[in-house]
């Protein structure tokens, strides 16, 4: 018998991979964390289907997403990077992330691990929606509009309220499958 997935990944293999082994998926890794937040950022604006098809192109040009070495990226990364056609070329976004990574590193100062600050938000337990059909999900929620808010105050870049609530499913801080899916109670 066939699983029952989202709506939204059937029909692209690459799609349902991720769907069945990562989306919704608590994270509480500092690092796989930094991924999804970079990842995201980059997604803005495009469809995930876009990024998912460059991730391990993204990993090999942003050095497996250290954010240690990001923060410190030179120019001379920077022009590499825009050059690189393996990867999304916007100058924005590349900035950002050095930027993002720096900011990600002040919040891990302050709070002991980015993971402890963002699953404050939800009291350190994923939040489990209802949704019958994934299009009937929001875009953004007021918690991903405070998350988003804080971001930017602390100096994060292209973290607005819809890519944090992308973040939020991606990273399991909301469980947004559908009810019917297999992956719905699995996560």
């Amino acid at each position: 018998m066939e699983k029952h997935r989202c709506g939204w990944c059937v029909g692209n293999p690459l799609y349902e991979a991720y769907h069945d082994e990562e989306w919704g998926v608590p994270v509480y890794d500092d690092n796989t964390l930094f991924e999804f937040l970079i990842l995201e950022t980059f997604q803005a604006g495009l469809s995930w289907i876009t990024v998912l098809k460059k991730r391990e192109n993204f990993r090999k040009a942003f050095d497996n997403f250290n954010y240690a070495t990001i923060a410190k990226y030179q120019q001379s990364k920077i022009d590499d990077l825009l050059q690189d056609d393996g990867i999304i070329r916007n100058k924005l976004k590349v900035k950002a992330t050095i930027t993002n990574a720096q900011a990600f590193m002040k919040i891990q100062e302050e709070f002991g691990s980015f993971s402890k600050y963002i699953w404050d938000f939800v009291d350190g337990k994923p939040v489990k929606n209802n949704y019958k059909n994934y299009k009937n999900a929001p875009a953004n929620t007021p918690l991903s509009d405070v998350i988003s808010k804080d971001l930017k105050k602390r100096g994060f870049k292209f973290v607005g309220t819809t890519v944090m609530y992308a973040h939020m499913q991606a990273t399991g801080m909301v469980n947004d499958h559908e009810v019917s899916c297999f992956r719905y109670n699995e996560v």
